[in-house]
């Protein structure tokens, strides 16, 4: 029998092909009221003081409700260009 190798993947991975083209700064004030720092350090997963740090599950269901925002006004800017 096998057994199923689950490998955690980084945040920072699952954002990489997206990750230079989004200020980061502009989506943790808007959707988190916070600084860029914060969210470089979530996404980085370090604290503030340089250990183990993340999101939370909370905050990944946040940033997944930011993103699929930010998604829709970005189609909605591409369906209103004449």
């Amino acid at each position: 029998m096998e057994k199923a190798i689950t490998e955690k993947v980084s945040t920072k991975e699952h954002l990489r092909d997206i990750a230079l083209d989004i200020t980061w700064s502009k989506i943790a004030q808007r959707y988190f009221g916070k600084s860029s720092s914060w969210i470089y350090n979530k996404i980085n997963e370090v604290d503030g003081n340089g250990g183990k740090g993340g999101f939370t599950y909370e905050e990944k269901e946040q940033l997944k409700v930011a993103l699929y925002d930010f998604a829709e006004r970005i189609r909605k800017t591409a369906d209103n260009l004449k």
